[in-house]
């Protein structure tokens, strides 16, 4: 998949601006007040009518040795990326583009979706739209990039489990469980990227929870889990709104305080990029 730059742009654009019309911060996640058990939605009013309606949690899926990526290396002439996600992967979706725009035979894909999430699937069931994504698209590598709209409550099949609680943890680790599953039953190699450093306190402690569960998740299946914090963190470890990239000051998050700017997503996709090139061979 090809875009000029124009395109490239406008596309970029209006997911940050949809992103950031539609975060935590802003007023129009504010539905289905009985989920709203310790956290907030980032969705508009209405669910996706394509999705089911219940979407009970899957069954938790068997402890996987480490993916083989070496696998990626046939495929290096004609290697197919899709960046799975919220508002965040539209973002390193982009920077990946760019990363790879040079590669004779690689695309990056974009399946990210404004105000999703793996927590609400009564609103966007996310494992039926990936289900379909991929018969519609099929891909080699899947880069997925979930977390900013998922401090909230899960139904999981009748029981509302409240943000943070050891049965969210549970349901909230089926769904990736189920997802992982989806992408290797295709052959897909996952590389899944954790939540960045988030300015408010009480934001930033939610994402450190769903941080903690993909990543223990992604060690049992055997997943890379490419961690952010640390390239989103000052000395002290603290948020930080600006980095030295090349010599210059640069600015590094949204107004949002949750989102990135471009060079931001830049900085959050290279250790995919650079992953992803080392498993299939690829030279930067």
């Amino acid at each position: 998949m090809k875009f000029g730059v124009n395109t490239l742009t406008a596309m970029f654009v209006a997911g940050v601006v949809g992103g950031l019309a539609l975060t935590p911060d802003g007023r129009a996640w504010l539905r289905s007040p009985t989920l709203m058990l310790g956290g907030q939605a980032n969705a508009s009013a209405s669910p996706d009518p394509a999705e089911p309606a219940v979407a009970p949690a899957p069954a938790a899926q068997p402890v996987a040795p480490m993916q083989d990526a070496s696998v990626l290396r046939a495929k290096a002439g004609r290697l197919r990326i899709g960046v799975f996600g919220d508002s965040m992967g539209d973002g390193v979706w982009t920077a990946l583009y760019r990363g790879f725009a040079g590669d004779d035979g690689v695309t990056v894909t974009k399946f990210s979706e404004v105000s999703t999430g793996l927590s609400r699937y009564d609103y966007v069931n996310i494992q039926a739209k990936t289900t379909r994504q991929l018969d519609e698209t099929p891909v080699d590598v899947a880069v997925v990039v979930f977390g900013t709209n998922d401090a909230q409550g899960i139904d999981d099949g009748g029981t509302v489990h409240a943000f943070g609680s050891d049965g969210w943890k549970a349901a909230y680790g089926r769904r990736i469980d189920a997802l992982v599953a989806l992408f290797r039953s295709r052959g897909v190699v996952v590389y899944w990227v954790g939540m960045p450093r988030m300015k408010r306190e009480g934001f930033d402690g939610r994402m450190a929870i769903i941080n903690e569960v993909v990543e223990a998740r992604m060690k049992a299946l055997g997943v890379p889990y490419l961690e952010t914090i640390g390239l989103t963190s000052d000395a002290d470890g603290k948020y930080m709104p600006y980095a030295e990239v090349d010599g210059r000051r640069r600015l590094m998050r949204a107004n949002d305080g949750i989102h990135m700017s471009m060079d931001g997503y830049l900085r959050l996709a290279e250790p995919v990029e650079d992953a992803i090139r080392r498993d299939a061979g690829l030279t930067g």
